[in-house]
């Protein structure tokens, strides 16, 4: 049987450290920031990126595309002669999925000896960390690509997102609220609690007033949908948007609830930070449902 390698996206937001410590291949999606573009081999560090953003700078960014995604597959069958996994970000945010297909199949003709099996996450941030991480740690624990993959695929809508962000305007933006409620929402301190869905669609849940509210509503909603896998969450993801403190609180609270110890606690990547703003604050785990 070949060996394989996990390759994802940069969206997944997972440490430097963790990606080469696990030799995981890394997808990257641009973002541009003040006329400079930053990938993952040449970033920019967090703490500036959401310091521009404070300032009123506004990122763009871009999916990849399906002959970025054919040379990065490409270069590691060709130096490593491996199969590939590649756990890709929700095709309900973005087409970096459909390119990654796309690379896959036109690849599939001329390395038929080499298999490339693309999944459609449905997570974002942290929360395809954590699909990822659970794809590493089987991978460690020597299970097979065909095993690994139909597990991810049994098991996706089980990751649970919800975050909460500090600013209305980012998400109106993006089309998630209106005008009209970014600014009513911010004169009385409304803060939304959103999640990704079952189709990998960033949907509002509902709203509460204040940041501390905010906060304690993302563990109220954990309590309720962890269900069945209380006691199989051997780790928590917490991605955050320049707001590490807020992460901590977050934490700690989960810690006193659920009894849970082990946390990743990591920014939230300029490619999703673009999009939700500083002071987001996004909780991931496994749940009985979405």
């Amino acid at each position: 049987m070949k060996d394989f390698i996990i390759t994802t996206d940069t969206t997944t937001d997972l440490p430097a450290s963790y990606v080469n410590e696990h030799h995981l291949g890394m997808m990257s999606l641009p973002y541009t920031i003040e006329n400079q573009t930053y990938t993952w081999e040449h970033s920019l560090p967090e703490k500036e990126f959401y310091a521009m953003m404070r300032n009123g700078s506004l990122p763009t960014t871009s999916q990849a595309n399906p002959e970025e995604a054919e040379n990065l597959f490409e270069n590691i069958i060709k130096t490593q002669d491996v199969d590939i996994l590649h756990i890709a970000f929700s095709s309900g945010l973005s087409g970096t999925y459909n390119s990654c297909r796309l690379a896959a199949m036109n690849l599939a003709e001329k390395y038929p000896d080499n298999k490339i099996i693309v999944i459609d996450s449905l997570c974002a941030s942290m929360g395809e960390g954590l699909f990822v991480h659970k794809a590493v740690m089987m991978k460690e624990e020597g299970k097979s690509i065909d095993a690994i993959a139909a597990w991810l695929e049994e098991n996706k809508l089980h990751v649970v997102h919800n975050f909460t962000v500090d600013d209305l305007f980012h998400l109106y933006r993006g089309g998630r609220v209106s005008k009209t409620a970014a600014v009513v929402g911010s004169m009385i301190n409304l803060k939304p609690i959103l999640h990704v869905d079952n189709e990998g669609h960033l949907i509002p849940l509902s709203k509460v007033r204040g940041r501390k509210k905010s906060l304690i509503a993302l563990v109220d909603s954990m309590e309720k949908q962890i269900g069945a896998w209380r006691d199989k969450n051997d780790i928590v993801f917490i991605s955050h948007g320049d707001s590490l403190e807020d992460a901590q609180f977050v934490a700690e609270l989960i810690k006193k609830r659920l009894g849970i110890e082990n946390f990743l606690i990591n920014h939230i990547g300029p490619t999703i930070g673009a999009h939700s703003g500083p002071g987001t604050i996004a909780l991931f785990y496994m749940g009985d449902y979405r």
